[in-house]
């Protein structure tokens, strides 16, 4: 009888402990994505009164949900930037800054939520016909993204040739 029951003991909390301990996981697939998308056309070249700035491999950035294909984060836009001074002066850049336009030419505003990083600075002091470049990394409205309404991209660039100046240059581009 003592044999039966240590017996039966001993059997229960086996069957108890390998049924009871299942150790099923599931593994789940990723809940966001990155993904780029390319701009058209993806180089731009645009003349302003002092300068010849170039644009190449720009690209958005973003970060999607992967069940509601929302943008998460704010979306990044990045490529290369060639600034040439066509001037017979020195030419000091302090800035590029970037405004991003409808099709109607208005500009398309941030949410509330989203980070806003319009100006790259760009401190250079250029020599006449001399060039220098450098990669560009600002934010872009996730509206212009996602409803691609994104046609023009407004750049002005800030520098001091004596006194204080600016060129606005406008890129005709759509979001892939």
């Amino acid at each position: 009888m003592r044999f039966t029951k240590i017996f039966t003991i001993s059997a229960l909390s086996l069957a108890i402990g390998f049924l009871g301990c299942t150790t099923d996981k599931k593994v789940e697939a990723p809940k966001q994505e990155w993904i780029e998308k390319n701009l058209v056309p993806p180089k731009v070249e645009v003349t302003g009164k002092n300068f010849l700035v170039e644009f190449t491999d720009l690209k958005v950035s973003m970060n999607v949900d992967t069940a509601s294909k929302e943008i998460i984060d704010t979306p990044s836009l990045k490529g290369r930037i060639k600034i040439t001074n066509k001037t017979k002066g020195l030419l000091d850049i302090q800035a590029v800054t970037l405004e991003y336009l409808d099709e109607a030419g208005k500009p398309i505003a941030y949410k509330s939520a989203e980070k806003i990083t319009k100006v790259y600075p760009f401190w250079r002091i250029l020599k006449p016909e001399e060039a220098t470049e450098g990669n560009l990394e600002t934010t872009i409205p996730a509206n212009a993204v996602k409803a691609k309404s994104l046609s023009k991209i407004q750049i002005d660039l800030v520098y001091v040739p004596s006194p204080l100046s600016r060129d606005t240059l406008i890129l005709s581009e759509k979001v892939e």
